[in-house]
């Protein structure tokens, strides 16, 4: 099958990386669980809106933008790989401003994710996939829509909310079952 699979909140953590660095460098006591609804990251700092957040994420790292630097979730790329090792596509979809694509495609690199195919897009319905793993509301909200034929799950994150008709999972251990369960159903003639 072929699995559309999002980066950030899903595979690398976002939230932890932001906010470790917001707390090193502004000295804030931020707790990595603070972010607690959607595009509302400036609202936990000093940044006046969102385009001063985005313009901190990309020029104050050194070495590359906010997402040149993310860690994974420890559970992500073992599960990927155990995914792909039973023969399904690993196919990233993302979402990234112009300025974090070159960045994004070095942190896939060095984390050597197993996959061939990678799209950044704001349009994720417009990649055909069997199933899809996301955690963005209005992402998740837009290919229910655009994909009826797949599998829509919902990374279960603070920031999004049930959606009826998309699978819920809290973890990639529940993904991979999701998957196998799949696999396991005889297909449709």
């Amino acid at each position: 099958m072929r699995l559309g699979i999002d980066l950030d909140g899903v595979v690398a953590d976002f939230n932890a990386g932001w906010i470790e660095r917001y707390n090193e460098q502004f000295a804030a006591d931020l707790p990595m669980d603070a972010v607690q609804q959607w595009d509302g990251l400036h609202q936990l700092t000093h940044f006046p809106d969102m385009d001063a957040f985005w313009a901190w994420a990309r020029d104050h790292f050194g070495d590359g933008s906010l997402f040149r630097n993310l860690d994974t979730y420890a559970d992500a790329v073992p599960a990927l790989e155990r995914l792909a090792k039973a023969g399904h596509e690993i196919v990233v979809i993302t979402t990234k401003p112009d300025w974090a694509v070159s960045d994004t495609f070095a942190w896939i690199a060095e984390h050597r994710l197993p996959t061939r195919e990678v799209h950044v897009t704001w349009r994720k319905w417009q990649v055909p996939c069997d199933v899809y793993l996301e955690d963005a509301p209005h992402q998740l909200r837009r290919i229910h829509r655009a994909r009826p034929e797949a599998v829509v799950c919902r990374f279960i994150r603070p920031w999004n909310d049930p959606i009826p008709g998309v699978r819920d999972v809290q973890s990639w251990d529940d993904f991979l079952s999701v998957v196998e369960g799949l696999a396991e159903e005889p297909a449709e003639h």
